[in-house]
């Protein structure tokens, strides 16, 4: 097939593989594009069934076939989707939260269709990373998305020098129950780099916790309950090597000195 075919359209209608973001708590966090989309499917490729149909009857959507598509078995649901998808089946791609293929299952699914010259359509919605952004105070011009954190200590030694001289905020993701070590190693390195912990987001008992490194270790000594969203702001001033942090600092004063 021309290349033209293999590249993803905007509108949705009546596109084979349709990947559809859902939400990351409250279930009435998702768009009228992709109620449409899960209502039309033939079949709903779902990381996990069990957590799809709970969204389909809060919605009042029958359940389609609904297949799981998870870490374990992606590679072999690519054998299986895409000769269906090539034939006409219209397939709804979700995961448990947020958008498919973005620290979820579903990238495989997405290059093999393209691949394979079938239109793909994605259906934005629900975002952590942004919402936890916007509600840390620490959004800035730019962010960088990290992912989940390492669970190594030296792998995340590494990624503390790595974000020493970022003049931007970051997002990651954390497991609850490594939270408080992985608060207590960015402490040790950068006792006063401003830190956001966003639990449960958009769920009945969201909570945003906002301090320094070295305080936010004494908020959480223990593991939290809930999904974790950490924002970790930009480096100081005093740390940054490049003199971008000094260029800015000279800005304001002059700014301030002008304003009298």
């Amino acid at each position: 097939r021309s290349s033209a075919s293999r590249r993803s359209t905007g509108s949705g209608e009546g596109v084979p593989l349709g990947v559809c973001a859902t939400p990351i708590g409250n279930l009435d966090d998702v768009t009228l594009r992709v109620l449409a989309e899960l209502r039309a499917a033939d079949l709903v490729l779902c990381e996990d069934t069990r957590h799809t149909r709970i969204l389909l009857e809060r919605h009042g959507i029958e359940a389609h076939r609904l297949v799981s598509c998870h870490q374990h078995n992606e590679a072999r649901r690519v054998e299986e989707i895409v000769p269906r998808l090539v034939a006409g089946e219209r397939v709804a791609l979700v995961s448990d939260a947020g958008l498919p293929g973005v620290n979820d299952p579903g990238a495989r699914i997405v290059s093999a269709a393209l691949a394979a010259g079938v239109e793909v359509s994605v259906l934005p919605g629900a975002s952590a990373v942004e919402t936890a952004l916007v509600a840390s105070g620490l959004v800035g011009e730019q962010y960088r998305f990290v992912g989940y954190l390492p669970r190594r200590a030296v792998e995340l030694g590494r990624l503390w020098d790595e974000l020493a001289t970022w003049p931007h905020p970051a997002v990651a993701f954390e497991s609850p129950r490594r939270l408080p070590a992985s608060l207590a190693s960015l402490a040790a390195v950068a006792p006063s780099r401003e830190v956001a912990v966003c639990r449960e987001l958009t769920k009945r008992f969201e909570e945003v916790v906002r301090g320094s490194a070295v305080e936010l270790t004494t908020r959480f000594p223990e593991p939290p309950r809930g999904e974790i969203t950490l924002v970790i702001g930009p480096a100081p001033f005093a740390s940054r090597s490049d003199g971008e942090g000094l260029g800015e600092a000279l800005a304001a004063v002059e700014e301030l000195i002008a304003a009298g």
